[in-house]
């Protein structure tokens, strides 16, 4: 008997034809390539650590306003820059269960800033399923439940409270409504015209293919920033904040798809040769359907690990846009708008939490990142 260096062994005896192969484990044999990726993509830890994390990111934002204790443009005028206000168990050695120190501010007219002290001898308990502002549940339905909100007189600011008194915990948790949307809407749009145009291109070739190479070269030579702020500073101003996100997302869309396209054709370009190709255009198989059943299917792993990777390029970029003033605007509540609202450094210097809203795009952004090497190396079928 011969151990293999995988761990598995082989049988040194002389071939018998009657052995039983029923008997022998086929399960790698025998399962379907999603199985052998999953097997794969498990031991990418950062990868899978990742993906658990998006998904549950992702899951989460139906459900932001249940979570949040305010709604987003909710102000408390009289806790302006307020501190973040940390959630405590214990209680001078008493479980009490979760709640906060009320804060009291006043305006400090030597320093001209705010001020706030903690009572720690009066514990404030949260209340959990409570009734608060009115919202929108996954934008359909209007309710006024809260996961949990501030005692009565009290306030609960887990990551403090902007220029408005806005709570910041909860502006984050709406913002990643549109700043993690703007992803998806953005590749959706990028992938259908790079796609298109890819394998019209790499399959087809000729003058159709010189017109579209052109295309992409033309685009990719234009700087992307200067191109983002030209398209966004021609959205009406008047627009609502709608109207507005969905033209961010497709502008960022438009001006994604050259690497695609381009990616596309090389890769089309050598399996159009392929003996299944031909097999199949003999057979009488039109172009389109070539494509769509021969060609794509063996492009799909790059395509899966193209989209994780870009994804964070669109939440990048819209938040460029937002907060430079281009992009989503108030009322909507973006991570990017939140940035703006807080680029005042001197702000940021005396009231750090105002700059938290980077922390969740830097957070994601790294998750896709890490989600996209480990869907590529697992994808790969030449990587061990």
């Amino acid at each position: 008997m011969s151990t293999l260096p995988d761990g598995r062994y082989i049988d040194d005896a002389p071939y018998d034809p009657h052995v039983d192969l029923s008997a022998l484990d086929r399960t790698d044999m025998d399962a379907p390539n999603w199985v052998l990726v999953w097997r794969k993509f498990k031991k990418h830890k950062l990868g899978l650590i990742s993906g658990i994390f998006l998904f549950l990111s992702y899951l989460m934002l139906p459900f932001a306003g249940f979570i949040a204790p305010y709604t987003p443009n909710e102000r408390s005028a009289d806790y302006l820059y307020a501190p973040p206000q940390g959630l405590h168990f214990w209680h001078d050695g008493a479980f009490i269960g979760p709640f906060v120190y009320p804060i009291t501010g006043e305006a400090d007219l030597e320093e001209f800033r705010w001020r706030y002290t903690f009572d720690t001898d009066a514990p404030q308990q949260l209340e959990f399923f409570c009734k608060g502002d009115d919202y929108k549940l996954a934008g359909l339905f209007p309710t006024d439940t809260h996961l949990f909100c501030a005692p009565s007189g009290s306030t609960v600011f887990l990551w403090g409270s902007d220029r408005l008194g806005r709570d910041v915990f909860s502006r984050i948790l709406y913002g990643a409504q549109l700043s993690l949307t703007v992803g998806l809407i953005g590749i959706t749009v990028s992938f259908l015209l790079g796609i298109t145009f890819g394998s019209i291109a790499g399959y087809l070739g000729g003058k159709i293919d010189w017109s579209i190479n052109r295309l992409i070269e033309i685009l990719r030579s234009l700087p992307e920033l200067p191109i983002w702020l030209a398209l966004s500073a021609a959205v009406p101003s008047n627009w609502g904040p709608v109207s507005v996100f969905f033209i961010i997302s497709i502008i960022l869309g438009i001006l994604d798809w050259p690497g695609l396209a381009r990616a596309v054709r090389s890769k089309f370009l050598s399996l159009r040769e392929e003996e299944y190709v031909r097999a199949a255009e003999m057979m009488g198989a039109k172009p389109g359907r070539v494509i769509r059943r021969h060609l794509l299917p063996n492009f799909m792993s790059h395509l899966i690990a193209s989209a994780t990777l870009s994804i964070p390029a669109m939440i990048l970029g819209e938040t460029a846009l937002s907060y430079l003033g281009l992009g989503l605007r108030a009322p909507a509540v973006s991570w990017g708008v939140m940035l703006n609202d807080a680029q005042n450094l001197a702000s940021i210097e005396i009231y750090p939490w105002t700059a938290i809203p980077m922390l969740p795009i830097i957070v994601v952004v790294l998750a896709f990142n890490f989600l996209g090497d480990g869907l590529r190396d697992s994808l790969d079928p030449y990587k061990g």
